[in-house]
């Protein structure tokens, strides 16, 4: 018999608390942020990164 397969969680918990915000890296990349230091540290690596949210 066959596995089923399962489907990958797509969002994230809520977190009580704790403000985000979305950050776009690239055309199809974009993450959820909690800290201005994470953002310091993607704009690093990903000098385009643009707050969308």
């Amino acid at each position: 018999m066959p596995r089923k397969k399962r489907q990958p969680i797509l969002t994230q918990p809520v977190r009580e608390g704790i403000k985000t915000f979305k950050v776009r890296l690239d055309a199809r990349t974009v993450i959820t942020l909690a800290s201005k230091k994470a953002l310091d540290f993607w704009k690093e690596k990903y000098p385009g990164a643009v707050v969308i949210g």
